[in-house]
């Protein structure tokens, strides 16, 4: 059965989407089946990977609320065994039509429940918020995994987030588990970045990657190519980062 593994941050610009499309991308390069949901109405996942959003005619919204079955709105990206459900110009509009829907916080997991064992990996990228779709993510969700920028403000709203995952495992998924944390935009040279490395510390004690992904420009670029890192620049540090990353979870995934 395929881990369900959602990236949230209800920060915006911490490098979420960058991961979930280079972690996916690197995990099917390491030959497993991978899913990409783009669950953020910004679509960029979607456009990061080379699809006009714009001339897509249904998409994830269509599945959570029950028009398409999700396996009709998966497609394909140029990397072997690595599939997304893409985001429309739609999915803006979800956190309000869900609203009145019952069960509303369950209509993404059970979405993916007929496609599950179809991979090895499902990867979420959120919004950059706590509303209804990242609520259906968590939801949806096996283990979560929390990028976080290397910057003075990161921790900010990193409390309401637990917080946030805490209420959900009493009240909706108890079996929900924090994957850990991952360091993003991360500067060596900066004094810092260390100091934000310690406090996260605090919050995950046993749960910080030991892959940092470190502030690049190819990283930074890539997305505008419609490719991921691998594709673009798989000899930049960022690309390298990302594969360390991949390997430290499928080592963490399987062992545990």
């Amino acid at each position: 059965m395929g881990q369900i593994i959602s990236i949230v941050n209800q920060k915006g610009g911490v490098g979420k989407t960058t991961t979930a499309i280079n972690l996916a991308a690197y995990l099917a390069t390491l030959g497993k089946f991978v899913l990409l949901v783009d669950l953020d109405p910004q679509a960029n996942a979607t456009s990061g990977l080379g699809i006009d959003y714009n001339k897509i005619e249904k998409g994830v919204y269509e599945a959570l609320v029950g028009t398409h079955n999700i396996k009709d709105v998966i497609v394909n990206t140029s990397i072997p065994g690595y599939k997304i459900a893409p985001a429309t110009m739609n999915l803006a509009g979800a956190n309000i039509e869900l609203v009145n829907l019952e069960k509303r916080e369950y209509k993404l997991l059970n979405a993916l429940h007929s496609i599950r064992n179809d991979y090895d990996y499902i990867l979420i990228d959120c919004p950059p918020s706590l509303g209804l779709l990242t609520l259906n993510s968590l939801v949806a969700a096996d283990k979560i995994l929390i990028p976080v920028q290397a910057e003075y403000y990161a921790l900010e709203g990193l409390g309401q987030l637990i917080t946030t995952i805490n209420l959900i495992q009493q009240n909706l998924k108890p079996e929900l588990e924090i994957m850990g944390a991952v360091l993003t935009m991360y500067d060596k040279r900066n004094k810092l970045s260390d100091e934000i490395l310690h406090q996260l510390y605090q919050y995950f004690p046993n749960r910080i990657f030991r892959s940092v992904i470190p502030r690049n420009i190819r990283l930074t670029e890539s997305p505008s190519y419609g490719k991921t890192i691998l594709e673009y620049d798989p000899k930049s540090k960022g690309s390298k980062a990302y594969e360390r990353l991949a390997k430290e979870i499928l080592d963490l995934t399987i062992s545990g």
